[in-house]
């Protein structure tokens, strides 16, 4: 299901995750789960994430984990500001000790200029204070590749997080 770049780096972050005792979890819009879903597509991965919310929706976002509508209002949905809110969010509600989020527009539709079609925030936080948001810009490349993109740059923030 998944390309096997993707699978090493999963299998690498939760072996490191194993070894330090640290849980993981995710907050995803524009992936839908994906990242839950290569992360648990490693064996053990049970015992380093605990969960996984799929707030596609603005109200997902703010019932879910607790990002502030009027953040989603000042921003829009697909933000630095959000993508921080909601791994922040995430972390807090999972108890868990590092949390990714992305938010994003995959396409085919719903970009602007200010916005394109494969634009793509990440954003990860740790229960020891570091955080960092990274922007990125895959272009208008079809929404499953936007997709797996996202995938890929998420793992990776995570994984030098943990190294």
């Amino acid at each position: 299901m998944f390309p096997s770049d993707i699978l090493k780096t999963a299998e690498r972050l939760v072996g490191i995750l194993r070894v330090t005792g640290q849980k993981i979890s995710t907050a995803e819009s524009c992936t839908g789960g994906l990242i839950a879903g290569a992360i648990t597509a490693i064996a053990g991965a049970s015992d380093v994430f605990d969960y996984g919310f799929v707030t596609y929706s603005n109200s997902a976002k703010s019932r879910t984990i607790g990002v502030d509508p009027d953040l989603i209002r000042q921003h829009g949905a697909v933000a630095a500001e959000v993508a921080c809110a909601m791994a922040e969010g995430a972390l807090n509600a999972a108890g868990s000790d590092l949390s990714v989020a992305v938010t994003g527009i995959a396409g085919p539709g719903g970009g602007t200029p200010e916005k394109p079609v494969g634009l793509v925030f990440v954003g990860m936080v740790s229960r020891n204070g570091a955080s960092t948001v990274q922007r990125f810009e895959f272009g208008d490349i079809g929404r499953e590749a936007v997709r797996m993109a996202t995938v890929r740059e998420a793992l990776n923030l995570l994984d030098k997080a943990v190294e």
